[in-house]
């Protein structure tokens, strides 16, 4: 399988994620998608940092963006693999995060937002 143009889709992704669009960024992922993240325990913890399924990340998305209303990122890199794309960015707080985005077609079927010790508290992703 492939994936969709790398830095297009990175482009997509960050612009969405700045102006605080849940929707737009939830447009690439499956209605099934599952995501994990150790901030999504600390927002949600009834989670254990494992979100399953569109509706689900909607919620653990729009909560978090409540609690960092100042969220912004700045893609550092964007590296593709099969099937796999991985964006690496700065976060509103300066930590470094890496999204491994896993593909079914077009759109995302697994996803893990991955962090340093310094972005993880504050950062909804």
């Amino acid at each position: 399988m492939s994936t969709p143009d790398p830095q297009s889709f990175a482009n997509d992704w960050v612009q969405a994620w700045n102006r605080h669009d849940v929707e737009a960024v939830l447009q690439h992922f499956h209605d099934d998608v599952e995501f994990t993240s150790p901030v999504a325990a600390q927002v949600l913890p009834e989670t254990g940092g494992v979100v399953r399924g569109k509706e689900a990340l909607r919620t653990y998305w729009t909560t978090a963006l409540a609690l960092v209303p100042a969220l912004r990122f700045e893609v550092v890199g964007v590296y593709a693999g099969q099937s796999v794309l991985v964006i690496n960015y700065r976060n509103e707080r300066g930590g470094l995060v890496n999204e491994v985005l896993i593909f079914d077609g077009d759109q995302v079927r697994e996803g893990h937002g991955t962090y340093g010790p310094v972005s993880r508290p504050a950062s909804p992703r």
